[in-house]
């Protein structure tokens, strides 16, 4: 890459940075505006989508009419910068400091938003000008942080395609698969009283105990399974909520719980595992308890040999000395909706550090990111110009 293309790239990345766009409570508009005057100063027309929410427009982009169509997906909405004291670098500055990018959203995900930009605006040139037989694909998606229907809703509305990328970081590693996530919230309930009369009521937080003890012998046995490509299933307390003043029995305590689970487990089973845990705790010690399951996001596989990974995986290892072999990434992204929404091949794929994402200084080196849009840019030449058949 020239000098020139690794300014345009520098600028771009720190550009997107800069905008806010924090979710909650889902300010993407404005990066997605930006987005799509980008495109327009390039001649693409860019399509800004009022659904799912009409007050946070997401982007699409569609050009040529040819076979196939590789779609670039990324999300624009990232996770709040927390406290700003505990920042070295201002989260929305995009400073650059030795060699390396520094703000919220760097890594997650607003490099890999820049590269696919670049790497369309250059596809759709040779598209429109017939070097390239197939056509090309753009999301700036909302909602990814918190499992809300971005991708989904843009594959819905005809932002579709035979092969899909997902920009996530993965230090350039090709993942063909993904642990699931979801979130459990369980309520324990009790009988308020005073606090000098504590035997009249029932302390919720007392009672809270032997659901923690289940829960930790489940995430004994969960742990128990495993997957060739993303590793362990876990279940893991992560919040406890009760009380309301200090003198006061606590009547109700809420615990969270986050289940990371294997691409072969299903939420239904799951959903049962944990009706039947709290079923068997409340037959024992005589409480009452309930559970709501509050964000999903499904595990995903292809085969890891696929001729979409297969592709990436060569031009990783020789422009960057990738490893080639088969690798499932631990963290939920959006390509679920690709592979179990609409049956498209997908993978994970992009350039950065993932231990960056969501950290104090989180940063991203600019250097790999210029090395991941030279494997885009050829990975996905072969995609469009020779297909994957």
């Amino acid at each position: 890459m020239t000098n020139t293309g690794k300014d345009e790239l520098e600028t771009l990345i720190g550009e997107l940075v800069a905008i806010e766009t924090e979710n909650p409570p889902g300010n993407e508009g404005t990066c997605a505006e930006y987005i799509q005057e980008w495109f327009a100063d390039r001649g693409i027309d860019a399509d800004l989508l009022a659904e799912p929410y009409s007050d946070r427009p997401q982007l699409g982009v569609r050009v040529g009419d040819g076979d196939p169509t590789l779609v670039l997906n990324g999300h624009i909405d990232v996770v709040p910068a927390g406290d700003r004291n505990q920042w070295e670098y201002d989260p929305y500055g995009a400073e650059v400091a030795d060699g390396a990018l520094y703000g919220r959203g760097s890594v997650d995900m607003k490099t890999g938003v820049a590269i696919g930009m670049l790497a369309t605006a250059q596809f759709a040139d040779e598209i429109e000008s017939g070097e390239l037989s197939g056509s090309i694909v753009f999301h700036a998606a909302i909602g990814e942080e918190t499992a809300e229907p971005g991708t989904k809703t843009l594959l819905e509305q005809g932002y579709d395609g035979d092969y899909a990328v997902v920009l996530e970081p993965t230090d350039l590693r090709t993942a063909t698969s993904e642990k699931g996530l979801a979130w459990y919230e369980i309520q324990i309930d009790g009988d308020p009283s005073h606090a000098s009369r504590p035997d009249q009521g029932a302390n919720a937080i007392v009672r809270a105990q032997s659901v923690l003890n289940a829960l930790a012998e489940y995430d004994e046995t969960v742990r128990e399974r495993t997957d060739e490509l993303v590793g362990q299933a876990y279940s893991t307390v992560t919040m406890f909520e009760a009380g309301t003043k200090e003198n006061v029995v606590p009547e109700r305590a809420t615990v969270t719980i986050d289940r990371r689970f294997l691409p072969r487990e299903n939420i239904e089973e799951i959903d049962a595992e944990i009706d039947a845990l709290l079923a068997d705790v409340e037959s024992e010690y005589d409480i009452r308890t309930s559970w709501e399951r509050t964000r999903t996001y499904e595990s995903a596989a292809i085969d890891p040999d696929s001729p979409l990974a297969t592709v990436f995986q060569r031009h990783s290892a020789a422009i960057a000395d990738v490893s080639t072999e088969a690798w499932g990434i631990n963290a939920s992204t959006d390509v679920r909706n690709f592979v179990n929404d609409a049956d498209i091949e997908a993978i994970t794929w992009g350039p950065g550090d993932i231990s960056q994402a969501h950290t104090y200084d989180e940063h991203v080196s600019l250097e790999a990111a210029a090395t991941g849009l030279d494997v885009l840019l050829e990975a996905g030449w072969v995609v469009l110009a020779d297909g994957l058949e």
